[in-house]
């Protein structure tokens, strides 16, 4: 009988959204606790033979995978995940496969967050709620303004047509951004990221974290944006210098940010930006929908049973020629 574990189920939904009793020889647990070190990971995790884990939230790099010898197949939710170790895996012959992914749900956060700092919506609700306060704050409106859009994948395009719908004018950069793509899309691109900064009422972020976007803004870019000027990150807390940001807001130097992903999460409970009045934050839920889970949990139930057919399917590999980096097999 193989064991399954279900790492990070917080809502303690994941055995309801898929037909898990198909796996006839495995026994499932939802494990709904974090495992915040590697010592309750290691312990906790010994006796399974299948993980599934949620997104980038635990990390197994080759000491976790080593701590793990029942360990045989490994799935992370979505088609990549910068915090697997595939070389390790591969030596110690675990199989690592993935799942589809919707990307609606990341842009429909990213515009609630948005909406929410702009409006002012938080703040008013607990006015009223609280003690019947009426219009404390003047909102900011989007139209005839310009967002600015770090990373113009599938996300930040979704972004880019929220944006229009709503009027403004909108700038994108990354390094490799064309502006064909670019113009392709309706958007304009900025010659740098300098210039998006500085020009933008509000800057989106929906780049990977790699080696190249960690810290990619830091004091000096905070300081191009303008004092009325928005943040949001719903990408990777380290793509920004968390620090330099919490300045930046508790010294009022932007208007306010809305965030969803943090350097360390969960997000420890005398962080700053669970107090600081200009920020509206959200536990990394950018991805967490029913119908996400859905296709996460009937795509690992699905993995678990080729894999165990002897033909697995959505394995993430090493890519040749890139130390460390991975690709979806066919």
């Amino acid at each position: 009988m193989l064991k399954c574990a279900i790492l990070d189920d917080y809502q303690g939904r994941a055995v309801e959204l898929a037909n898990w009793a198909s796996l006839s020889n495995a026994s499932v647990t939802s494990i709904t606790e974090y495992l915040p070190s590697f010592e309750s990971r290691a312990a906790r995790l010994a006796e399974f033979d299948v993980i599934v884990a949620m997104r980038e939230r635990t990390p197994f790099d080759a000491a976790l995978l080593k701590a793990l010898p029942k360990l045989k197949l490994l799935i992370t939710t979505g088609m990549y995940n910068a915090s697997i170790d595939l070389e390790a895996a591969a030596e110690l012959k675990i199989t690592v496969c993935g799942t589809h992914a919707l990307v609606s749900p990341a842009p429909e956060l990213a515009w609630g967050l948005l909406l929410a700092l702009v409006r002012h919506i938080p703040g008013e609700s607990a006015a009223l709620r609280a003690d019947g306060k009426w219009q404390t704050a003047l909102g900011t409106g989007l139209s005839g303004k310009t967002l600015g859009i770090v990373g113009l994948g599938a996300v930040g395009e979704n972004v880019a047509r929220f944006a229009q719908a709503f009027d403004m004018k909108v700038l994108a950069w990354s390094p490799r951004l064309s502006s064909e793509r670019a113009s392709a899309l309706g958007v304009e691109r900025a010659d740098s990221l300098t210039a998006l900064l500085a020009t933008s009422d509000v800057v989106t972020i929906h780049a990977k974290l790699t080696d190249e976007t960690r810290g990619l803004l830091g004091a000096n870019e905070l300081a191009l944006l303008k004092p009325t000027a928005f943040l949001l990150n719903t990408s990777r807390g380290p793509i920004v210098d968390e620090s330099a940001l919490v300045t930046a807001l508790s010294q009022n130097r932007i208007a306010g940010a809305g965030i969803d992903v943090y350097d360390q999460e969960p997000l420890p409970s005398d962080h700053p930006f669970r107090c600081l009045p200009n920020v509206v934050a959200t536990p990394h839920i950018g991805y967490v929908t029913v119908e996400n889970y859905q296709l996460f949990y009937q795509d690992a139930v699905e993995d678990i049973a080729m894999w165990n057919a002897g033909s697995p399917i959505r394995q993430l590999l090493v890519a040749p020629h890139s130390k460390g980096r991975a690709h979806g097999a066919r």
